[in-house]
């Protein structure tokens, strides 16, 4: 997609312009593409923030669409999550100047769609989620290394099971923003915002 192309942000499904841009940012950007910050808050409204990887996305996902990533539970953004379901992602493909902001609220995906995403990740990936006590203080790095040891020892053979409380999370979007560079900071935005209906209303904004 050239980037006249791409300036299309005129669109009214901000899923399908979702899609182009990812589609060529999966293309061109040379580092972890799918690479997402994720922020979530507390109760109280403290807010933390961190990368994580998408991992499934479209219109299908849930009941209006989502963006769905996976997690220890127990870690400090699958407790903010748990507590106060709501959450904000951001995008920012630096090679092509363009990011995308998604906020909505976020559930947790069947018990089968986690054990069919743990079952194809790397073996060493299974056992590491099986030996971390994501997030909580940890002694030495020794400590870590001899847990991967002891839990790589007792499944020598056969699936490593996932644990319980490794999962997904599925952000459903209530709002899209849309950003591309231009020339002295006269940036292009685009704001998509859920209607009652289930629909999208979409607004240029200043930049």
């Amino acid at each position: 997609m050239s980037d006249d192309a791409a300036t299309a942000i005129t669109g009214t499904d901000p899923f399908a312009l979702f899609d182009a841009w990812f589609a060529d940012a999966k293309a061109r950007e040379p580092s972890d593409p799918d690479a997402v910050a994720l922020a979530t808050a507390t109760p109280g409204a403290a807010p933390s923030v961190r990368m994580v990887l998408l991992k499934n996305h479209g219109p299908t996902l849930g009941d209006h669409g989502g963006f769905v990533f996976y997690t220890n539970a127990h870690s400090r953004k699958g407790q903010e999550l748990r507590s106060n379901p709501q959450a904000a992602m951001l995008f920012h493909w630096k090679s092509l100047r363009r990011q995308i902001r998604i906020e909505g609220t976020v559930s947790e995906v069947d018990p089968a769609m986690a054990d069919a995403y743990f079952a194809s990740r790397s073996r060493d990936s299974q056992l590491g989620a099986l030996a971390s006590d994501q997030s909580q203080p940890m002694a030495s790095r020794g400590e870590f290394l001899a847990r991967i040891a002891k839990v790589t020892a007792a499944h020598l053979v056969g699936k490593v099971p996932r644990p319980p409380h490794w999962t997904g999370f599925c952000l459903a979007p209530s709002a899209f923003e849309f950003w591309m560079d231009r020339p002295f900071r006269l940036h292009e935005r685009r704001r998509f915002e859920r209607t009652s209906d289930g629909g999208w209303s979409g607004t240029l904004l200043y930049p």
